[in-house]
């Protein structure tokens, strides 16, 4: 055993027990003193809003285990046949690109709520929000019409709009006008999330992180990578049943990952 670390638990031990004294190690010491930040700018904005769509829409959450064994194979064969030096793709797109087909079937998902106007507005093309993480706070960058990108487009424009708006540089207009938003914490995705939905759309469909398990496979058990969606969808205007259908539909997509590329 280390002697500092002999030594630190000797110091710890009350008086009389291995000769030490009473006296805590300087790791223990208490701390002091509070610190305020004033939140402002896009923090504060974010807050409100926040705020405002937590308050006044009903969320329906509904979590979904994906079998995403097919899909790692499919992703890791693309990758290996890329030219050296192109970024890898990581499951987004993939998301991405079956969420645009799956929305074809379920457009009240892809929708805004017109508050003042009282009136539902259903989006033919899909302009993704991508939430992402910067040093201001919490960004939601647009893809503009996923439903008319290639795989490696998608993968290109996540990642293009997502470092403009950790670096800054993202115009306004990249900024606004999403019509449903993915939200993803990469490894760090845990197992389930409860996604707050990003106003005015219907839905926010959250990644959570993929996991080698063992399940029950024909009767047998065997590994398998395994991730779960965490959604959320605004109660008011789409049914669970309706949330339920989607979410299980692109469940289908991703399950079998080449059926995301043919045409319908």
């Amino acid at each position: 055993m280390p002697k500092d670390f002999v030594a630190a638990m000797s110091s710890a031990a009350p008086a009389g027990m291995n000769g030490g004294s009473a006296v805590a190690p300087s790791l223990l010491r208490q701390r002091t003193g509070t610190q305020e930040i004033k939140v402002i700018g896009v923090r504060r904005v974010i807050a409100q809003r926040m705020t405002d769509a937590a308050r006044t829409i009903p969320h329906f959450s509904y979590v979904e285990e994906i079998d995403v064994t097919e899909l790692e194979s499919l992703r890791t064969h693309l990758n290996s046949k890329a030219p050296q030096g192109t970024p890898s793709l990581t499951y987004l797109p993939f998301l991405a690109a079956a969420l645009a087909r799956v929305l074809e079937e379920f457009p009240q998902c892809n929708a805004h709520y017109d508050a003042e106007r009282n009136v539902l507005i259903r989006h033919h093309p899909v302009h993704l929000g991508v939430a992402t993480q910067t040093a201001d706070g919490l960004k939601v960058p647009v893809v503009r019409h996923a439903e008319a990108r290639t795989l490696w487009d998608l993968s290109d424009e996540i990642r293009r709009v997502s470092e403009a708006a950790k670096s800054g540089k993202a115009a306004r207009e990249e900024l606004s006008g999403s019509t449903i938003t993915i939200t993803s914490l990469g490894r760090m995705g845990g197992i389930v999330s409860t996604p707050i939905i990003n106003a005015p759309e219907m839905g926010i469909i959250g990644v959570n992180k993929a996991i080698d398990r063992p399940v029950v496979l024909d009767g047998a058990i065997a590994i398998r990578r395994i991730m779960n969606l965490s959604s959320s969808f605004d109660h008011r205007f789409v049914d669970g049943y309706d949330a339920a259908a989607m979410i299980l539909a692109l469940k289908d997509l991703l399950e079998h990952p080449a059926t995301i590329f043919i045409p319908g």
